[in-house]
């Protein structure tokens, strides 16, 4: 896997680009291109990787 959602590791915050409503979340584990990120307005969601290209987010 050559994509950004590779590189997400617990702790990491995101955001989900069709949701932008969910707000920022944290990513709980990142298996075999599963990731579970518990966000804020949407409780913990598991993301296919292949399908959802979560975005980084870089803020104090």
């Amino acid at each position: 896997m050559d994509d950004l959602n590779s590189l997400l590791e617990p702790g990491m915050r995101v955001r989900h680009p069709g949701q932008p409503d969910w707000g920022l979340g944290q990513v709980q584990s990142n298996i075999g291109g599963k990731i579970t990120v518990n966000f804020p307005e949407a409780g913990k969601v598991v993301i296919d990787g292949s399908r959802v290209h979560l975005l980084p987010v870089f803020e104090p």
